[in-house]
C-alpha cells in the first residue's frame, strides 16, 4: 500500500461508555476495532514483498478515567483499561487463492490480553462533549499469532482520538 492510499481494513473505531464514580473519577467501557496491530519492524519487512499482511483486533475494555476539571467546558483526562482482544491475521495479494489462504490464518487467530493507557481533553459542558484525546494499546499475551508475527516486539497500536458523545 503506498502513503497516499488509504485502506478501510486499516481503519480504526471504538464506542466507549462512561459512569461516574466521584466527580473526578469515572468507570469506563471501550468495545472496538484495531486495523492493524504488526510493529514497525515486521511492516517494513512485509512491505518489501507484494503481500499486504495485517493482525486486525476486535477488543473490549474496562477501567478507570480520572477527570482534572469535571463540570468545567475544557475536562483534561487520564486513563487506563485492560481487557481481551480478538486477533486476527489476514493477508491481500490480488489472486483467488487468497481466500484459501485467509481461512487457513484462521487457524492462528488468538485471543490474548490488552491494556490501555491514554490522555486528552473533553471539551463543552452539557449534553454534547468532544473527545480530543490519544490511547496506547499493547497485547500482552504471547500467543500464537503474537509470536509468530512479532519478531521480538509488541503487538501495539498508536491512535489520535476525535470522538463526539452525549451525556444522559
Amino acid at each position: 500500500m503506498s502513503a497516499n492510499q488509504f485502506s478501510v481494513a486499516r481503519a480504526n473505531f471504538g464506542i466507549n461508555v462512561g459512569k461516574d464514580l466521584t466527580p473526578n473519577m469515572q468507570a469506563i467501557g471501550e468495545f472496538g476495532y484495531i486495523g492493524d496491530m504488526l510493529p514497525p519492524l515486521t511492516a517494513d519487512l512485509i512491505s518489501l514483498t507484494p503481500y499486504d499482511l495485517r493482525v486486525s483486533a476486535y477488543y473490549g475494555e474496562g477501567g478507570v478515567r480520572l477527570l482534572a476539571a469535571p463540570g468545567r467546558g475544557v475536562n483534561p483526562y487520564f486513563e487506563a483499561t485492560a481487557g481481551i482482544a480478538r486477533l486476527t491475521p489476514q493477508v491481500s495479494f490480488g489472486s483467488g487463492w487468497e481466500a484459501i489462504v485467509n481461512g487457513a490464518f484462521n487457524l492462528f487467530r488468538s485471543t490474548e490480553p490488552i491494556l490501555g493507557l491514554g490522555g486528552g481533553v473533553l471539551l463543552g459542558s452539557g449534553k454534547v462533549v468532544a473527545d480530543l484525546g490519544y490511547r496506547y494499546k499493547q497485547v500482552s499475551g504471547g500467543g500464537s499469532i503474537a509470536s509468530l508475527l512479532n519478531a521480538g516486539e509488541p503487538l501495539r497500536a498508536h491512535q489520535v482520538r476525535i470522538g463526539i458523545g452525549v451525556r444522559f
